[in-house]
């Protein structure tokens, strides 16, 4: 292991030092008529690094359980109506249950209790946080950041950058590559990616327009509203210097789209006249399967090659939890065992961006996840977009 990193070490400052030389010559040579731009050279290592760490995982679980029974008797009239046996909603997606908030819950409350939690388990502190970022797809309005919010009741330091990204159910991972990429360039020493989801109210507003609707169309569309939950998290991630011993190395990662699949999956608010506005969502659940697995497929083999890592030296998988068919499915195509990978989307459902970075929490306090696995996170997202990152755990 050392080995190999070491030799990453001496390429990359390799590479480094034949650049330097190239710009002192070229700038050296005598060309009135040259115009001074930076020479612009892509290595292939660039999705690479070598002293990023996740230090800690905080989260939530929010407090309301719902199962998959209790939502089914509240479409019981839409049932009766398109013939729809009782149990479909679980039997389709293997989830038993997901969680709500309650009624008025804050999404950056969720963010600031995960966040709480990263910190008792870590070392930083949050005044030395130089970067704060909210990562969810919910968020409390149009501006401020909601990230502006968790940074006040953290506590970060006046010179931290605090700013949302949204990436759909990406937004966690593209946060991880923000941090990694200040970390990796010594901009930064530590930074901290939250997110809080909430389905309650897509949920509610879904059964309430099935209730109108009464069809078939309509139902195969708001069947993946139905797998939402509700959670928040809060990653830490830093250059190693807070600890003697760092773990959980981020060795890199790649990312993928097929953005012509951009309207597979649209969540706003319902633009009819004559409704009140409300939260709506629409998915082609088939369509995402049959082109997110193949999005997914392109990016694992993309992945592997850029890690230099071979199926079998991959320990353990921790994925985006969608539902059964997309796990299975994509296990399977990617040739993945289920043995290495870990699943909790039976108990919370579909929770967006908290969803992968809760479920390798959890993975972690229940020795899934062990120290000198490789690990692979496979996060996907509507858009299509795909971010593989692997780790050396």
């Amino acid at each position: 292991m050392f080995g190999s990193t070491a030799a990453f070490l001496i390429l990359t400052e390799i590479q480094r030092l034949r650049l330097i030389v190239f710009n002192v010559v070229y700038m050296m040579k005598p060309n009135p008529d040259r115009v001074l731009n930076p020479v612009r050279v892509h290595f292939p290592s660039f999705m690479k690094y070598t002293r990023v760490f996740l230090d800690a995982i905080g989260y939530e679980f929010a407090p309301v359980v719902v199962t998959s029974s209790e939502l089914e008797d509240r479409l019981k009239p839409i049932y009766k109506k398109l013939y729809l046996p009782e149990g479909q909603l679980e039997a389709l997606t293997g989830i038993i249950e997901r969680r709500w908030w309650h009624p008025g819950f804050r999404v950056s409350d969720g963010a600031i209790a995960a966040a709480k939690k990263a910190l008792a388990k870590s070392p930083v502190r949050p005044d030395d946080l130089d970067v704060l970022i909210y990562a969810g797809v919910c968020r409390e309005s149009f501006e401020p950041a909601t990230a502006c919010r968790v940074a006040a009741f953290v506590g970060v330091k006046p010179a931290a950058a605090v700013y949302d990204i949204s990436n759909a159910c990406l937004g966690v991972l593209n946060g991880i590559l923000d941090l990694a990429n200040r970390i990796e360039l010594g901009q930064i020493r530590a930074g901290m990616v939250v997110s809080c989801e909430s389905a309650r109210d897509i949920m509610l507003s879904t059964i309430e327009r099935l209730a109108r609707m009464q069809d078939m169309e309509s139902f195969k569309y708001s069947l993946a509203t139905l797998t939402g939950g509700s959670g928040a998290v809060a990653l830490i991630l830093t250059d190693g210097s807070f600890s003697e011993k760092p773990r959980r190395r981020l060795v890199g990662g790649v990312t993928q789209t097929a953005p012509q699949f951009y309207d597979l999956c649209w969540w706003g608010v319902d633009t009819d006249p004559q409704s009140p506005h409300w939260q709506y969502m629409r998915t082609d659940s088939v369509s995402v399967l049959e082109n997110g697995v193949a999005l997914g497929k392109r990016t694992w083999e993309a992945f592997l090659n850029e890690l230099n890592w071979s199926p079998e030296m991959v320990d353990r998988v921790i994925c985006h939890q969608v539902g059964s068919a997309h796990q299975q499915t994509i296990l399977r195509t990617l040739g993945i065992s289920e043995e290495k990978d870990f699943v909790t989307y039976p108990y919370l459902g579909n929770i967006g961006t908290v969803s992968l970075p809760l479920t390798a929490g959890l993975a972690e306090e229940r020795d899934a996840l062990e120290t000198g696995d490789r690990v692979a996170f496979l996060g996907i997202g509507s858009g299509l977009n795909c971010l593989m990152l692997g780790w050396e755990w």
